[in-house]
């Protein structure tokens, strides 16, 4: 083969696959905007989750700043898109006072989510003697002599939505869901053996 004819086989071997190339390309972007037009008619909500109750089976500072607690909660998740499920691949939920978490991650199991239905789970939060800033525990200490402490039940997870056979990426969802939790003579919770039982229907903040 001459030097001229090797050199037009790579030419055309080249152009072949700038073409094969610019083909995918082409089909990639056609399949992406067809995504996207899907995703735009269908108009994609994010889940809805309410806090329906909690109850507080110990909630005790000891010296210096040390919190023991073990608290059960009820939450809701509802799925409002008639077409889009929704997989929650990892969620965890723990308990924050000012700001500052005060119980250990609890996860809850993977599961999938249909088109407008409920999923409701139980997890307990709970820590034994878990650090609380000096002036955390100082303030949680009063709020509770007097009655009512303010806490935000928090749930950090990855999602994904389906359409169809396509699955979406994951993406981060957060959750948060504020309780007050009364004591003594303030109290409005149930006593359920050796726990209190506190009834909240508290709708929860959700980002996406």
């Amino acid at each position: 083969m001459s030097e001229k004819e090797c050199s037009l086989h790579k030419h055309k071997k080249h152009k072949l696959l700038r073409r094969i190339f610019a083909g995918i390309l082409i089909t990639l972007f056609i399949i992406l905007i067809i995504v996207l037009i899907i995703w735009a008619i269908l108009q994609p909500k994010k889940p809805q989750f309410s806090l329906q109750d909690a109850t507080v089976y110990s909630f005790n500072i000891t010296a210096p700043n040390f919190l023991t607690s073990a608290i059960q909660i009820t939450i809701s998740s509802r799925n409002p898109n008639d077409q889009i499920g929704v997989y929650y691949d990892k969620l965890d939920v723990y308990a924050t006072y000012q700001n500052q978490q005060i119980t250990y991650y609890t996860s809850i199991p993977p599961t999938y989510q249909g088109h407008m239905s409920v999923n409701v789970w139980s997890p307990f939060v709970s820590g034994t003697t878990v650090p609380v800033a000096p002036y955390n525990g100082v303030a949680l200490s009063q709020d509770e002599a007097d009655g009512t402490v303010n806490l935000l039940f928090k749930i950090d997870g990855r999602v994904r939505f389906k359409v169809g056979t396509f699955i979406s990426a994951q993406y981060p969802l957060f959750v948060k869901c504020p309780a007050v939790i009364t004591f003594g003579s303030r109290s409005t919770g149930v006593v359920v053996g050796d726990a209190v039982k506190y009834q909240m229907f508290q709708s929860c903040s959700v980002t996406v």
